[in-house]
């Protein structure tokens, strides 16, 4: 069955310590980090990769100016390092396929062993849909990653030749904030309310009220619930790229929740909401992790040795506080489901994947 190297690693566990424990699985590897900017998870992940030497770090992101931030910052302190930079906006599939090609084109990066799709939007306060029309949270933080990550296949998919079954791998960042919504398949882009969805694509309005957020059945576009829905599409398409990759190629795909961390994800929250959460966590004792506890579930999914291939029933496939986590809710591990996101996805980038 599928395990966890460290029993002790928890919600304490700082991402510098998981890359310690697994040297050999970051030395001489090609990694690539999406969402990287100096006060975000993506940041916190490169830093612990890069005391181990890895062959290179890509470091992804929208903004050439806080990508450069991360270059000038990193660059001193691991002076034998290499990082390159890639500007890649996951909301535009224009750029996604700019990206995808600039890195099919570079001679002197041959393969790709991880890549740690970490980047995302949360809480859109207003509707917003992409220039493809799709909603914004899950053209972001789904349907980009999909599409870039299928794109460059080749150069994932080419070291497995010489590596042992699990060494690549491909890491989709979900959250807890899957447990609030299911995929809609009837309605993705959030133009029904509640009460017009079948029982099965309801997000939990419950939930949401218990949080503090506006919620009822005849609101359509719920901001909580969209993003959850892009992080339950992080999980479904885990589980299809493990049916399609692992036993034919080794790739290895798994999901975690990072835990709660104040970073720029939070950017587009109501920070009056925030506030009260603040107050509640407060009150009960809950704190946010820092940005190093963050990275560290990514990581041992990214590195542990002694993770493979989920069960039938999804266990192995959701990682939280840096192990294997029972929480992910039954449809966002459901094989059919995630063959149908596929077959959806497809559609919306015009373009089907198969190797």
């Amino acid at each position: 069955m599928t395990t966890t190297t460290v029993a002790d690693f928890n919600a304490k566990t700082e991402a510098s310590t998981v890359a310690a424990a697994f040297p050999t699985s970051i030395k001489d590897r090609t990694i690539l980090i999406t969402g990287v900017n100096k006060l975000g998870l993506g940041y916190a992940t490169a830093q612990a990769l890069a005391v181990h030497s890895p062959r290179i770090v890509i470091l992804a992101g929208r903004s050439q100016a806080k990508l450069q931030e991360c270059l000038d910052d990193l660059g001193p302190k691991h002076p034998g390092g290499k990082f390159r930079p890639l500007i890649l906006d996951l909301s535009s599939q224009r750029s996604v396929r700019e990206a995808a090609a600039e890195v099919l084109r570079w001679e002197d990066v041959p393969t790709i062993d991880i890549i740690i799709n970490n980047a995302g939007v949360m809480n859109i306060p207003e509707r917003k849909l992409s220039e493809e029309g799709i909603e914004m949270h899950l053209a972001t933080n789904y349907v980009g990653h999909f599409l870039f990550t299928n794109l460059i296949m080749p150069k994932i998919l080419s070291p497995t030749k010489n590596t042992h079954t699990g060494a690549s791998r491909i890491i989709n960042v979900s959250s807890m904030g899957t447990m609030v919504s299911p995929l809609r398949v009837s309605d993705v882009n959030w133009e029904k309310p509640t009460s017009q969805l079948p029982e099965n694509e309801r997000p939990s309005l419950v939930m949401m009220k218990s949080a503090g957020l506006a919620a009822d059945e005849e609101m359509s576009y719920l901001p909580m619930a969209a993003y959850g829905q892009s992080k339950t599409a992080n999980v479904l398409y885990s589980v299809a790229l493990n049916e399609r990759l692992y036993e034919k190629y080794g790739v290895l795909s798994i999901a975690i929740h990072p835990g709660e961390i104040r970073t720029e994800l939070h950017r587009s929250t109501d920070m009056e909401w925030l506030a009260k959460t603040a107050e509640w966590r407060a009150k009960m004792g809950v704190e946010w992790k820092t940005r190093e506890q963050g990275a560290s579930t990514a990581l041992v999914a990214a590195l542990d040795p002694k993770l493979g291939k989920p069960t039938s029933e999804g266990y192995g496939q959701f990682l939280s506080d840096c192990q294997i986590s029972k929480i992910a809710p039954a449809y966002a591990l459901d094989r059919a489901i995630a063959d149908k996101l596929w077959e959806m996805t497809e559609g919306w980038v015009k373009e089907k994947f198969s190797w």
